[in-house]
């Protein structure tokens, strides 16, 4: 439950490729978060990529710090916030939580954030799912 395997890394490069021109995308600071739709071939809910821009966070280290900060926050809500919504309605999911904050925000501040951005998620998604189905 409280996992974060392999299979839930978005990895494939095509499919990364094909998530931000034909992706949607919204603003929730400090993340902006691009989805799209995936196959239901797909094994998971939600595959997700964490990216952390190099141009404004020079050192590895600050770079890795957020980017374990936001898996950790992601890990230990997406259960009952985002997963069980979109497993009942049948929905499967490519992700990219972008980190845009201009300082290294604390962990507590980046779970209550991303608490923020699955609702807002959940929100948008069933209605493009509609729209694409119509």
């Amino acid at each position: 439950m409280y996992t974060f395997r392999k299979e839930e890394r978005l990895c494939n490069k095509r499919l990364l490729e094909e998530l931000f021109p034909k992706g949607s995308s919204f603003l929730c600071y400090p993340f902006r978060v691009s989805w799209r739709l995936a196959d239901a071939a797909q094994t998971v809910p939600v595959q997700v990529v964490f990216p952390v821009p190099k141009k404004r966070y020079k050192h590895a280290v600050d770079r890795n710090l957020i980017r374990r900060r936001m898996r950790e926050a992601y890990r230990l809500q997406k259960q009952q916030n985002l997963y069980d919504i979109l497993n009942q309605a049948n929905i499967k999911l490519t992700l990219s939580l972008s980190y845009i904050g201009k300082e290294i925000e604390p962990y507590q501040l980046m779970e209550k954030k991303m608490l923020k951005m699955f609702a807002q998620l959940c929100e948008l998604v069933p209605h493009e799912s509609a729209k694409q189905i119509n």
